[in-house]
């Protein structure tokens, strides 16, 4: 029997656009075409850059932009928290059309206005290619680390952006809806799937396939090394009737950044213990290694291409020089050489856990079989210490007094409607008495705007460290947060629900927008009074709702 882990969406419709000027694809033109394309990571720096003056990176852009064979160069938004020059400042330094640029828009440092006005600013500059992060927890700043915002998540911002390429519907001045004319980004997702446990994997697909769903165009895998967790994503999106361009990340290891992954400094970037030693006798060999991680660079690029990725994405490099030696030595492997590659490049974690069970004439996993330990536990799940009590008991009385169309929220809502007519609103020891209980129960913030039923009641607003309501980010390591100092929300949130056969519901439906208006108002008056997330109306709706490889069999 096939596990419904998700429903099969439909594939993604691109907006079209015109092509790069001369004979150069634009970026959306490669990945939609049947050309595998090269992409470069530019990172900016901290300080100030005189405009009269050249710039290393700009001029490094402008060397890269002249090859031909590079599809397009990236630009990231303050990576790994930290304080940079903005990516649209280096676009605008460089000459090629905006066609050919990728910029990430990260939502630490923004709330939903700042990300929708610089969206604008974005599309109005010609930048219409668009990576949508949620972004690193901030780690530095002036005067100490800077308070993150978070506002909006990945997901939020890709429904965001789709909603701006469909005409967003706005206020106008007079009260009435008015439509602001379509935007043409081409949105990016990233996805990891180098997470150890099951419990920390399988959310990330179900954030996957929810970015999808609410828009998105493209996909960016997170950074590792084993070309069986890169090829699952594929198998991942395939076993979906999902069709997406996905890009391999290739990042240039030396000694110095692999200790950083594998020391998990760097979010979302995983070395292997296995890998690890390796990097460490080669480190220690007369070119400190150069070679062995060229070579590496190279493979994965020539295996990217093998297994039919739309294209490889280079990073951890300062010269132009060096891009293009990787580059070259990738071609100059033979046709079939990839397989072997694929084969050489697994380095996974000790106990990896793998959706789909490996094909022993590949080395890959196989689409047409799931792992069959985990097959088996969605029938009799382990036990968790994440199903307490407190979880039980709140199943039970949201399905009682909280579920529409029950004895008890129809009571509830009548009541609530009442004190509503009235001037004075919830009596004030009524919601003293709500906020009490929460608080004692969940640790509860009063935000208004309860995403208790979405989290399998854990409060995000203080157990995620970036108050995700719409799944986990990339930076967890091992099931624990990013920032370690406490287990994934999600991860746990997973457990829960495996429990009671449910897990297949994590991130089901549209994304969630939380309104900060709600914030220090009564959440059950809201959710009796269809004033919050659930019954405002205004969470696009994804275009499917689930995930489940329907092709895959026991």
């Amino acid at each position: 029997m096939g596990v419904d882990f998700r429903a099969p969406l439909p594939q993604i419709s691109t907006p079209k656009i015109m092509s790069s000027t001369g004979n150069q694809k634009s970026f959306r033109e490669t990945l939609t075409g049947n050309r595998f394309g090269y992409g470069a990571e530019l990172v900016t720096t901290r300080g100030y850059a005189p405009p009269e003056q050249p710039n290393k990176l700009a001029e490094l852009g402008e060397q890269l932009l002249r090859d031909p064979r590079i599809a397009w160069v990236s630009l990231t938004d303050n990576p790994g928290g930290n304080t940079m020059l903005p990516p649209d400042w280096l676009a605008r330094r460089l000459t090629a059309d905006g066609e050919r640029i990728v910029l990430h828009l990260t939502c630490k440092d923004r709330n939903r206005s700042a990300l929708e006005a610089t969206a604008w600013q974005y599309a109005s500059e010609g930048f219409h290619n668009v990576l949508a992060m949620t972004g690193d927890y901030p780690r530095s700043g002036f005067g100490g680390n800077a308070t993150p915002v978070f506002d909006l998540d990945s997901v939020g911002l890709v429904a965001m952006l789709r909603a701006m390429n469909e005409g967003l519907k706005v206020p106008g001045r007079k009260g009435e809806m008015t439509t602001l004319p379509a935007t043409k980004f081409f949105i990016g997702c990233a996805g990891s799937p180098f997470k150890r446990y099951e419990r920390e994997l399988m959310p990330q697909y179900f954030k996957l396939l929810r970015k999808i769903a609410c828009g998105a165009h493209y996909v960016y895998t997170q950074l590792g090394y084993d070309m069986r967790k890169f090829h699952e994503v594929k198998l991942l999106l395939a076993a979906n009737g999902l069709n997406l361009p996905v890009i391999g990340n290739v990042y240039l290891l030396n000694k110095t950044v692999a200790d950083l992954f594998h020391r998990k400094q760097i979010p979302g970037c995983v070395v292997s213990d296995k890998l690890m030693e390796l990097v460490t006798k080669y480190a220690a060999g007369p070119d400190k290694g150069r070679s062995f991680f060229i070579e590496l660079a190279a493979k994965q690029l020539a295996a990217f291409k093998g297994l039919g990725f739309a294209g490889g994405y280079l990073g951890g490099i300062a010269k132009a020089e060096t891009f293009f030696e990787i580059i070259d030595k990738a071609e100059s492997y033979g046709a079939n050489d990839w397989r072997e590659f694929a084969r050489e490049i697994q380095f996974p974690q000790e106990g990896e856990f793998f959706l789909f069970e490996q094909d022993p004439a590949t080395g890959l996993g196989d689409g047409n079989r799931l792992n069959q330990e985990y097959v088996k536990s969605l029938e009799h799940p382990p036990k968790s210490k994440h199903v307490t009590l407190n979880y039980r008991l709140s199943r039970l009385f949201h399905a009682k007094v909280f579920t529409p169309g029950t004895a008890g929220f129809n009571w509830m809502k009548r009541l609530y409607s009442r004190w509503d007519k009235k001037t004075t609103g919830v009596p004030p020891a009524v919601h003293a008495l709500e906020r009490m209980s929460k608080f004692v129960w969940f640790g509860c913030r009063d935000c208004g705007d309860c995403s208790l039923p979405d989290c399998a009641y854990l409060c995000p607003m203080i157990s995620c460290s970036k108050g995700g309501r719409n799944g986990p980010c990339g930076g967890s390591h091992d099931g624990d947060c990013e920032l370690s100092d406490k287990e994934c929300i999600w991860a746990r949130a997973y457990e829960r629900l495996k429990h009671f056969h449910e897990s297949k519901d994590l991130l089901k439906g549209p994304a969630v927008f939380y309104n900060a208006e709600l914030r220090g108002t009564s959440s059950w008056a809201n959710t009796f009074l269809g004033r919050d997330h659930f019954h405002a109306g205004v969470n696009p709706e994804p275009k499917s709702e689930s995930v489940a490889p329907k092709t895959a069999k026991n």
